[in-house]
């Protein structure tokens, strides 16, 4: 006879065999279940996918018409844009880069044509009734005497239906012949090497070669025959002292020259600063205090050793072709310090600065804001 202690055992796993077993069968039939539900949803899926996908579709393209501003000329969202209480900030026509004021008087050099397409070839432009030779070069952002030296015309006169050629750039258009440089051309034409080499479409290699049959565009060039070299503004050196009258830019920013010597090449829309040259390699001044946020030569861009200093108030200024840098990343700088010396280092022909000035990332004409 067994005794009770041996029942409890035998009954213990009597129990924990069912349990087992019960279990097993409770997941079998659970799977088995899933299964079917699976199979049903897989199939509802496949019925209503279309409905699904152009549904979604309709949705995204609701909402991007709703914020785009297709309707009204306006997002609606931007009345509720942060920190925004009108025009969307997104659109170029919203966009104000001197909040603080109207933008300076001669902000553009006056004397320079800007066109809205830079053209890289010289054209035909056949006269019209009513055409002058100063509408023409009005019309085409460059020079009365451009048009003249590039149609051999002894004078003003032209009538309607002549052909003239018209040159992308002020100045003249030379072919290069055999033996030709770079400093030859220059000085053929009375005008600087560098503003010839920085012309984008002249497509002169860094080792500045010269290929013979080449049509080079020589801005500010004058032809051998007339040769009357326009006068160069010789800019001040930084040296005024703190109480001298300083220009007070958009945003605050008070801009000194930062060196001396002359002015080599001016400001136009395929170079955005302005040259300033002097063979005895001054030393180079910030024109503002400010932060150096680039100090060396970072890169290929054709800069040489640059420094670029954040003003703080949306300027910038950038200062090329250095050949020594005395300041580093991170250095707070103050008004005519000295951060460097003049060189040509990089895409350069001579010794000179490449001074950019540029109010949240718009370029400037720094001549009319140093002082």
């Amino acid at each position: 006879m067994n005794s009770l202690r041996d029942d409890f055992q035998a009954l213990f796993h009597a129990l924990i065999w069912y349990s087992k077993r019960k279990v097993k069968y409770f997941a079998w039939e659970f799977e088995g279940f899933k299964d079917f539900i699976k199979d049903i949803l897989m199939t509802g899926r496949g019925i209503h996918q279309k409905r699904f996908w152009h549904g979604s579709m309709l949705g995204l393209v609701s909402v991007g018409i709703l914020t785009s501003g297709v309707f009204g000329g306006q997002s609606l969202i931007s009345s509720t844009y942060p920190g925004i209480g009108g025009p969307d900030p997104r659109f170029a026509s919203a966009f104000e880069p001197f909040p603080n004021g109207p933008v300076i008087s001669g902000s553009l050099d006056p004397h320079t044509s800007v066109s809205e397409k830079p053209r890289s070839e010289i054209i035909e432009y056949k006269v019209e009734k009513g055409d002058t030779l100063s509408t023409i070069a009005q019309k085409f952002g460059i020079t009365s005497d451009t048009i003249r030296w590039a149609n051999d015309l002894k004078g003003d006169a032209i009538k309607p239906g002549q052909v003239l050629k018209i040159l992308p750039e002020s100045g003249v258009a030379y072919t290069v012949k055999s033996g030709d440089t770079l400093e030859s051309v220059a000085k053929k034409f009375s005008a600087e090497q560098q503003p010839i080499l920085d012309y984008p479409f002249n497509d002169i290699p860094d080792d500045l070669s010269l290929r013979a049959g080449q049509v080079l565009i020589v801005p500010g060039g004058v032809p051998p025959e007339t040769k009357a070299p326009k006068p160069k503004p010789q800019p001040q050196y930084l040296a005024r002292g703190p109480s001298s009258p300083a220009f007070t830019a958009p945003g605050g920013g008070n801009f000194i020259w930062p060196t001396r010597g002359v002015l080599s090449q001016y400001f136009s829309w395929y170079h955005p600063a302005i040259d300033v040259a002097d063979r005895s390699a001054p030393g180079i001044a910030a024109s503002d205090g400010g932060t150096v946020i680039v100090a060396g030569w970072p890169d290929s861009s054709g800069y040489g050793n640059r420094v670029v200093i954040d003003h703080g108030n949306g300027y910038t200024s950038l200062y090329a072709h250095m050949s020594n840098i005395y300041v580093s990343v991170g250095a707070i700088i103050s008004r005519g310090q000295l951060i460097g010396q003049m060189g040509s280092t990089g895409r350069s022909t001579g010794t000179h600065l490449h001074l950019e000035l540029r109010y949240k990332g718009i370029a400037l004409n720094p001549l009319a804001i140093l002082k």
